[in-house]
């Protein structure tokens, strides 16, 4: 079973970038990932891309995208939705296709303080604690508990 994952953020030019390259190598085959965002830049920003091909990612058909073309008839249906920014969690997202277990894990944005290491390696921790779940057993309250976990346990840690 492949576990399927919408990463959010508003501008969908860094930390969702981030996040869908991470989770679809990490989780590769288990998980699946793709991003958007509510209001996306339009192109992948140049420190993501960077930063991205620094450890070794490929970055071919990165693009920011817009939530509309995950949401409605035809589009794919998510078993978890994540959001990575503050402001994308308060918006009122399109209702997504499968009932994903939606979860917020607010990483600092890059792409305005300049730190690309700083929000991959935070990504990273949490992505790699996510794949390690026995995703395909877990109810969506385990799930949904679990993942905030990560999010507070690795917050927490220095």
């Amino acid at each position: 079973m492949t576990v399927d994952i919408l990463i959010l953020c508003t501008g969908n030019s860094a930390r969702s970038i981030l996040g869908e390259v991470l989770i679809n190598q990490i989780g590769a085959p288990d998980l699946r990932a793709w991003s958007a965002g509510s209001q996306p830049a339009g192109k992948v920003n140049p420190g993501a891309i960077e930063k991205l091909e620094r450890e070794g990612h490929p970055t071919a058909g990165l693009e920011s995208k817009s939530w509309d073309r995950f949401s409605g008839q035809g589009a794919p249906s998510f078993d978890i939705v994540i959001t990575v920014c503050d402001s994308a969690a308060g918006e009122s997202c399109p209702i997504w296709n499968g009932a994903p277990v939606t979860v917020h894990w607010g990483i600092p944005d890059p792409a305005a303080d300049g730190d690309f290491d700083a929000a991959y390696a935070r990504l990273r921790e949490r992505i790699e604690a996510m794949s390690a779940l026995p995703l395909e057993t877990m109810t969506s309250s385990e799930l949904r508990e679990q993942l905030s976990a990560i999010h507070a346990s690795a917050a927490s840690s220095p």
